[in-house]
């Protein structure tokens, strides 16, 4: 292992009173951060929104003259000097929650690996939920104090940027990332060269870049492989997440998984845990497995040791869905592995084939993952028992309750997710503490403490900051680019601040039916035009790019949002990311969910919501039927599969869907108010929605519950091993 000698960031020329902005800019603390946000805004706010809210670009760009002034005002100084304090105190803080819950673990490290790691708009190293998940881990656990390490990729080109062509046809635009306008530190050896770590592919040698991003206490290690070292093809490796490419998929995946574990022993870090998140990283459970069959141990023995220390967590809940390779490719990537891990090609095959719907064979990477984890769970109650039946098979003399695939339900962030001035609230009549509560059921019944009208005024900023955000996207778009007049109107720039709106933001996949509201359109027409009581709504959404249902099914939506008739109070909202989905789940009044029930794993969008006092509208799957509780939202269809036939099914469920807004949702909302016009009953159950739901699922828990059901484990076991190694070394 070569000396590592970390590279500062690319330092920027600031006045020496606010030099350590530079800090800020470099440590993703302050993205839940909001005082630590304000402070860029302050020196220039414009800059701040055209920079995408992204400090190292803001700093580059920034003019000097601006600086100068911020450090002759009183005002600025002292926010700075505020949240400089307590950056230092939470970095350098020692009396954590992890440290004092567990401390025969000071010493130990977990690592955590994922294909994509949503942070922040201005790192668009994610596609969706999986990655907004694998953000809130690295975020809660640097809260926590957790040591953990992330494992991921730095892309060259950010996941796509949506555009919607005037027929409604979402067009993909890869952009291209400028990593000197980002946060990341390069890692450079005692020459001062770049680490690298290196994988052999078939007839080559790949190497790979390492950078490191700083999450809070939480360091990131993001591979990339443009670099002059590899062959033109092999740079293109980490170009874009989710290639449908298999011989591309299979070379990444290889340099996720065997080619992480090899960095963070190039950086001198030996896990004691490993958690794969999905099983696009399951490689690096045969990586661990050559290390101990190198020093001596039959392959055998090598799954015996490294099975105790993995854990992982899968999230797809339809066999298509989980990575499979054709054994053509396996044969091709893995023959030198299954020699040296001192197996045969077909018991090599067998640790993770699995037979194709068309009869053939193939390498799964879940059964991967699953044969060499004895830690193993699902993201829901639901999705548990949706996984324990789908993988019965490979534990053929088990009953299905018996499969040996828990569940942690998957939460989120508070901090980077809760609205700023919902959180003054929180602070104001929950106690400034709150925060230290998150995870504490009984502490959410303050929230009674708030009085009505306040809570209402902050709700209806919310609402009137998302319609103006709205509005002057859509101004933009149309003052900048070429578009059609009716596509500035299918933008939003007609929604009402003060209609019920309801909000669905989320991948387009079929399952999903982001088109479930038009199933009768004359009745959606006569809820959306009624003039006394409107209904609005607001779409957001990618489809994958190789996903033509998906497509279609956003064209469908786009076509009825720029129907005259509904009069601009249908919108789409074009190239959903982690911005827009933050002033959607803070400003809307109801979110819609609309999966075929059991094929949401869990969601977290719904949960998003609930934190801010928006209201959940959702068929009773993944969190929110664990969440439902009656009288904290809405509940479309019931909690049992009546029909056989999908179509009938959706027919059922459009019923329902359509009722409850009509029957309940809009008569809660317009017509039972108080003589100072507040919605008190609407307000009652914004109110019940964030005392069984805030805390609940936040990640706060959900760490904990991954602490004592399986990290707490798995770190003793490594422990263990470790000490055996010592002894018999």
């Amino acid at each position: 292992m070569a000396k590592i000698k970390r590279e500062e960031p690319i330092k920027f020329s600031l006045p020496r009173r606010i030099k350590r902005l530079e800090d800020l800019a470099y440590n993703l603390w302050w993205v839940w951060n909001p005082e630590a946000q304000r402070l860029f805004k302050e020196i220039d706010a414009l800059l701040w929104e055209s920079s995408y809210h992204n400090p190292v670009a803001f700093l580059r760009d920034v003019e000097r003259a601006l600086l100068n002034a911020a450090t002759n005002d009183r005002y600025f100084l002292d926010i700075y000097d505020r949240v400089m304090r307590e950056f230092d105190r939470y970095m350098g803080e020692k009396d954590t929650w992890f440290s004092e819950t567990y401390p025969d673990f000071s010493d130990e490290l977990m690592a955590y690996f994922s294909f994509e790691f949503g942070l922040h708009e201005s790192l668009m190293v994610y596609a969706g939920g999986l990655g907004i998940l694998s953000g809130d881990h690295l975020k809660e656990s640097s809260d926590l104090g957790i040591p953990l390490v992330g494992v991921g990729f730095v892309y060259t080109y950010g996941y796509f940027s949506q555009r919607i062509s005037e027929d409604g046809w979402q067009q993909a635009d890869n952009v291209p990332i400028d990593f000197d306008a980002l946060p990341l530190i390069r890692i450079l050896d005692e020459n001062d060269e770049p680490v690298k770590i290196r994988i052999d592919l078939p007839g080559r040698k790949v190497f790979a870049r390492i950078y490191q991003l700083n999450v809070g206490r939480v360091k990131l290690y993001l591979l990339h492989t443009n670099i002059p070292e590899n062959d033109p093809n092999d740079r293109h490796l980490t170009d874009r997440l989710y290639i449908s490419d298999l011989e591309l998929r299979i070379s990444q995946e290889i340099l996720l998984g065997m080619g992480g574990v090899r960095a963070l022993r190039a950086l001198g870090h030996e896990p004691t845990a490993w958690h794969m998140n999905e099983g696009h990283s399951a490689f690096l459970t045969l990586e661990r497995a050559l290390e101990y069959v190198e020093s001596g141990k039959t392959f055998e023995q090598a799954v015996d040791i490294i099975k105790k220390t993995n854990i992982f967590t899968t999230h797809t809940p339809v066999p298509a869905g989980n990575d499979e390779f054709p054994l053509w490719l396996v044969d091709k990537y893995f023959v030198q592995v299954w020699s040296d891990l001192g197996l045969s090609r077909d018991d090599f095959i067998n640790i993770a084939k699995i037979k194709q719907s068309w009869g053939g064979d193939a390498f799964s990477m879940p059964i991967l993952a699953f044969k060499l984890s004895e830690h193993k769970n699902a993201v829901s109650e639901l999705h548990g028992q949706v996984a324990r039946q789908m993988w019965n098979f490979l534990w053929p003399d088990k009953e299905e309750d018996d499969i040996p695939i828990g569940y942690i339900t998957n939460g989120i962030h508070t901090e980077t997710w809760l609205a700023r001035r919902t959180g003054l609230l929180f602070s104001r009549y929950m106690g400034a503490d709150w925060q230290d509560h998150l995870d504490e059921p009984e502490f959410w019944a303050q929230i009674e403490n708030i009085p009505d009208e306040a809570f209402w005024q902050v709700r209806q900023h919310c609402k009137r900051r998302l319609v103006a955000y709205i509005i002057n996207r859509g101004r933009q778009k149309w003052q900048t680019a070429n578009v059609h007049p009716v596509q500035t109107i299918a933008s939003g720039v007609l929604l009402d601040p003060y209609a019920l709106t309801i909000g669905f933001a989320r991948r387009f996949a079929t399952y999903k039916r982001g088109n479930l509201i038009l199933r009768d359109y004359d009745r959606l027409l006569k809820l959306v035009t009624d003039a006394r009581k409107p209904v609005q709504f607001i779409f957001a959404g990618k489809a994958h790019p190789a996903d033509e249902p998906g497509k279609q099914m956003i064209q469908e939506v786009y076509r009825a949002v720029k129907d005259a008739r509904f009069g601009g109070r249908l919108a789409f909202l074009e190239d959903y990311d982690m911005n827009i989905a933050r002033y959607m789940v803070q400003g809307v009044d109801v979110w819609l969910n609309t999966p075929r029930r059991t094929r949401e794993a869990s969601g977290t969008s719904g949960m998003k919501a609930a934190l801010n006092g928006v209201l959940n509208f959702s068929v009773l799957d993944g969190w929110w039927r664990e969440g439902y509780n009656g009288s904290n939202g809405w509940a479309i269809g019931q909690d049992v599969d009546l029909y056989a036939d999908p179509q009938v099914q959706d027919e059922a469920d459009a019923l329902s869907l359509y009722d409850i807004i009509e029957n309940e949702i809009v008569p809660l909302y317009y017509d039972q108010r108080s003589g100072d016009n507040l919605p008190c009953d609407w307000i009652a159950r914004m109110k019940e929605s964030i005392r069984t739901l805030g805390g609940q699922f936040s990640t706060r828990r959900m760490l904990k519950e991954y602490m004592t059901s399986y990290y707490d484990s798995a770190m003793h076991s490594g422990i263990e091993e470790r000490n055996g190694k010592e002894k018999a070394g």
